[in-house]
């Protein structure tokens, strides 16, 4: 009975942590990355950032037109 014991709780400490580390890992590398939805969203996001970005050097421009040390204003 104690060699049972012992056995069990070598592999309680040693084995099924090892497997579980082992599993998780596995199955998170099996992934792939993200799901097409979060791509499509991912690109949205691009999109709308670079609409922003073109917005603001738009109005850079005219502030640099229409008063043109308006950067060193703080």
């Amino acid at each position: 009975m104690k060699e049972l014991i012992d056995l069990l709780s070598v592999v309680l400490v040693f084995v099924v942590p090892l497997w579980l580390i082992l599993h998780y890992r596995w199955k998170n590398k099996s992934k792939g990355g993200l799901s097409p939805e979060d791509k499509q969203q991912v690109m949205q996001l691009y999109k709308k950032a670079k609409g922003l970005e073109e917005r603001i050097n738009v109005l850079e421009s005219i502030l640099d037109d229409q008063i043109p040390d308006w950067r060193k204003q703080k």
